[in-house]
């Protein structure tokens, strides 16, 4: 017989709550803090959007939405451990910020924005200001995508993305200008800048600028892997082929992959 969903959720809070119980617990889920698990969350959430992306595989789905769901039941009981809050808290908090962001579905009106929802929950927090409370732990191109959009709803935006061409065709000039002296210091910041506006250029083309750079980094190794096949089947490796060699076998997979 199926569990119900308020019976497995049970059961999981009380598995965490076994693997963590100082006498008969796991050694190395008692040592773990909120410090030590936040990688794990941060990669089981990656784990979930890559099982969608592939299909979505549903399988893997389940399987990743699991992991990520344990993630949350783990910082909450250790949160419980301290006394502070509990998983009930968790999910009494989230219905109830959705119920709030949803007035015209949960309750009577029409609701003030999104924006402006969330610039009223800011202020509760003590938070101000237009780029108040925008993750510091997000990848930094996600991370850059959220400040852009946060700016852009207030009016400071380029108007279109020919724009964002001429800014990035400046940065890039910022940036030439830069190598000659090879400063580190200086040379991170100008390809800072340069991905920065990329990213709002991605933006102004409605592309999802992380979704973007995964792909090409899945391209890049599919098609670097057929490069390496190409050269096996000579008996040379990439290393013996050298860059003239390995160059027109790339281009030779980028012909066969439009072909």
């Amino acid at each position: 017989m199926t569990e119900t969903a308020e019976a497995a959720l049970r059961r999981l809070l009380d598995i965490m709550a076994r693997l963590r119980a100082p006498v008969g617990g796991c050694p190395w889920d008692r040592e773990q803090s909120f410090e030590t698990i936040a990688p794990y969350t941060v990669e089981e959430g990656y784990e979930v959007a890559a099982a969608i992306a592939e299909g979505p595989d549903m399988p893997a789905l389940l399987d990743e939405l699991g992991d990520l769901l344990f993630q949350v039941v783990y910082h909450a009981r250790m949160a419980e451990e301290l006394g502070v809050f509990d998983f009930a808290a968790v999910a009494a908090a989230i219905a109830a910020k959705m119920v709030r962001r949803h007035p015209h579905v949960f309750g009577e009106g029409d609701t003030p924005g999104w924006e402006a929802l969330k610039a009223g929950e800011r202020s509760a927090r003590a938070e101000s200001g237009t780029l108040a409370g925008v993750p510091t732990a997000l990848p930094a191109l996600t991370r850059a995508l959220k400040i852009s959009k946060r700016v852009a709803r207030v009016g400071f935006d380029w108007p279109d993305p020919d724009s964002v061409l001429e800014k990035l065709a400046e940065e890039v000039a910022e940036l030439q200008a830069e190598i000659p002296g090879g400063a580190p210091e200086r040379l991170a910041d100008e390809v800072g800048d340069l991905l920065f506006v990329v990213v709002n250029l991605a933006r102004k083309l409605d592309v999802d600028p992380e979704q973007a750079l995964h792909g090409a980094n899945a391209k890049f190794i599919r098609r670097f892997n057929a490069v390496e096949v190409a050269l096996a089947k000579q008996g040379l490796t990439p290393a013996d082929a050298g860059l003239p060699r390995m160059e027109a076998e790339w281009q030779a997979v980028k012909r066969e992959e439009k072909a």
